[in-house]
């Protein structure tokens, strides 16, 4: 029996790396959740119950740090020694720095449009290029960590994907409030 200590790889009896197959954690979560749940042991008491409840919990907690990419990353990271500390570390390269000013402005600029039509176009090109470069970041990050094995160096990646995807989050509230 796993523990409910084993990193969420061992709990999903995965390979520990970034790149893994969606639909097999998908089917795996579902198998677990199947030996997990609660209602199999409503005939063997309070305590038994408790305890699948503890693993139905846990499951998902694994499930969803290894379904999203960012916290995948983050999580391999951690597990070899190589704290992400993002609340505390927001130091970046100055040329991710100047990439976030530019988008920063150029957001302040699709928001000081006065057509509609206008801004909402401004903001999905500005939107596919801050996606365009989630999609190099992450790449690179996926790349460190699982051809390089250098966690110390994929930590900057996540941490620049914190920062891509929040300004993303920021881009896609504006284009929702023009609809």
């Amino acid at each position: 029996m796993i523990s409910l200590q084993a990193s969420d790889f061992e709990l999903f009896g995965l390979p520990v790396a970034f790149a893994l197959e969606r639909s097999q954690l998908d089917l795996q979560w579902k198998s677990l959740q199947r030996e997990a749940h609660p209602d199999r042991f409503a005939s063997q008491g309070a305590a038994s119950q408790r305890v699948a409840m503890q693993w139905s919990v846990r499951i998902n907690e694994a499930y969803n740090r290894l379904k999203d990419p960012l916290k995948r990353a983050a999580y391999l990271c951690e597990l070899h020694g190589a704290a992400v500390n993002a609340e505390n570390n927001t130091s970046m390269p100055p040329a991710f720095l100047m990439q976030q000013m530019e988008w920063r402005e150029a957001l302040d600029d699709c928001k000081a449009l006065k057509n509609l039509d206008t801004k909402i176009t401004a903001l999905e090109a500005l939107l596919d290029e801050v996606d365009a470069s989630h999609a190099q970041v992450l790449a690179q990050a996926a790349h460190l960590m699982d051809a390089d094995h250098n966690f110390s160096a994929a930590v900057g990646q996540v941490r620049a994907l914190m920062f891509i995807e929040k300004f993303a989050q920021e881009v896609q509230h504006g284009l929702d409030a023009c609809t």
